[in-house]
């Protein structure tokens, strides 16, 4: 089953249309666990204060505070849900692993590989969150569209194996008490025991430029910290505006050379609202004309500014637009 219900955009995005896996800006659908977060709401406004005094009215006794209920534990919850035995292994970021059934398939699934994968979620109390027997099938996500934790420990394992994962807050949704996160995901350590079923090659991603890691003394730069270098000269000289969904083909790469997404792994484009790219990108996109082929060196202040769950620093895409589609006018 592919992942309707899951992320399907990441990282230089944060938001796709419903036609398009290109990684996007600063919002997200809300997902299922385990794909990556959704953000919080908007704070509701507070009302504005009146120059009326207040009237005091009398008031029924105030009841003593009511206990939160807490859920109680699911049958199915491990004895170890709580603290990972000794037996376990602890990997450098900080995930904890237990093998519990050993595989019969060979090789481990790589960044942009698909897996197919029997998982159960559980917090340390106990509840279970998810499962992928309630959609009724096993789950088949791109490795990189899973929480960072989910995503390590998947790529340890080879197909027929089955795992349980201590996946700290950090690695998952957030630690507990982070404001910045949506109320509907579970936030601290998270506890899955995952059967992975098999896996899917991805296509090999284009090289990362030679010049990926700074910009080049060539290249032309806006006042906004924006640069380029043009590839290929387009046609015409009609350019998306604010609101317009395009057609492109990228490839999106961190300034150490590291593959962050590509239209390569779907085919060879994506369909998207180019006001939820990440600002630089929009600003790029702005200045195109169709068929023209770019590479753009975005500063992190026009990229994710420092957001703990995306990649840090400078990105650069090699990007051409392909086609401005101006039947649509808005991605909702």
């Amino acid at each position: 089953m592919k992942i309707s219900w899951m992320m399907s955009c990441l990282l230089a995005l944060s938001a796709c249309t419903s036609e398009s896996s290109a990684p996007a800006a600063d919002d997200s659908s809300a997902q299922a666990v385990p794909a990556a977060q959704a953000e919080a709401p908007a704070a509701e406004p507070a009302e504005a204060p009146t120059d009326e005094p207040s009237v005091a009215e009398p008031q029924a006794e105030t009841p003593a505070p009511a206990t939160a209920p807490t859920a109680a534990p699911h049958p199915s919850a491990p004895e170890d849900v709580a603290a990972p035995p000794k037996r376990a292994k602890k990997t450098e970021s900080g995930l904890v692993t237990l093998v519990l059934k050993k595989g019969t398939g060979k090789g481990h699934p790589a960044k942009f590989d698909t897996v197919k994968v029997n998982y159960t979620g559980w917090t340390p109390d106990g509840r279970m969150f998810d499962s992928s027997a309630s959609h009724g099938q096993a789950m088949e996500v791109a490795v990189n569209h899973l929480i960072r934790g989910f995503a390590e420990g998947v790529r340890l394992m080879v197909p027929g194996e089955k795992r349980r994962l201590w996946i700290p807050g950090k690695l998952g949704y957030g630690e507990k008490g982070d404001a910045e996160q949506a109320p509907r995901q579970p936030l601290g350590t998270l506890v899955f025991d995952v059967e992975l079923v098999s896996f899917e090659q991805a296509p090999p991603v284009p090289e990362a430029p030679k010049d990926v890691g700074r910009i080049p003394a060539d290249a032309t730069r806006s006042d906004s910290g924006l640069a380029w270098r043009v590839l290929n000269e387009g046609v015409g000289t009609d350019k998306p505006i604010e609101t317009s969904v395009v057609e492109i083909s990228y490839t999106l790469w961190t300034a150490d050379g590291e593959a962050v997404e590509s239209s390569v792994l779907r085919g060879g484009t994506d369909t998207v609202g180019i006001s939820r790219l990440v600002p630089g990108w929009t600003e790029g996109m702005e200045q195109m004309v169709e068929g023209e082929r770019r590479i753009f060196w975005i500063p992190e202040d026009l990229a994710y500014k420092g957001d703990p769950h995306r990649p840090k620093g400078m990105l650069v895409v090699d990007v051409t637009l392909v086609q401005i589609r101006r039947d649509l006018h808005q991605v909702r």
